[in-house]
């Protein structure tokens, strides 16, 4: 995948959230992928991107927000890291079952993140989320 940048590293402003989507429809394009996925990988990279600057680096544009794509046999993983300290994402509430935080604005990004990639994990403390979208039959081997 040498024609395909699969690292970006950018400071920790909102603006380059911007970014993201060039970054997915190039990754959309190499790959082959159907509109399902592409929706699908950029709201969760959207929200995973907004969520490290936001929350994790505080909007400290001192620090970065890295993202990294890695080819797998069968998907497509990508990373978003932050210089933050972290967090537990296992004590984030459901906003589809706290009713308190239906009516809310925000507090949905994780939600998003796992139920629109095929599997989404955090690691080194919350400061990374990796989150996997298979590749279809239309992608390349």
């Amino acid at each position: 995948m040498s024609d395909l940048h699969t690292n970006l590293i950018f400071p920790s402003n909102l603006e380059n959230v911007a970014q993201v989507e060039s970054f997915v429809d190039a990754v959309v394009s190499h790959y082959q992928l159907d509109s399902g996925v592409h929706g699908n990988m950029l709201v969760s990279l959207t929200e995973a991107v907004t969520n490290a600057v936001r929350h994790g680096n505080q909007g400290d544009c001192n620090k970065h927000v890295s993202i990294s794509l890695r080819r797998q046999k069968d998907a497509l993983s990508i990373r978003v890291s932050d210089e933050g300290p972290g967090f537990n994402p296992d004590v984030i509430p459901d906003p589809t079952t706290c009713s308190e935080r239906i009516e809310q604005c925000g507090g949905r990004g994780l939600f998003r993140m796992r139920h629109l990639s095929d599997e989404c994990r955090f690691m080194r403390g919350g400061s990374v989320v990796e989150m996997r979208f298979r590749l279809g039959c239309k992608a390349e081997l």
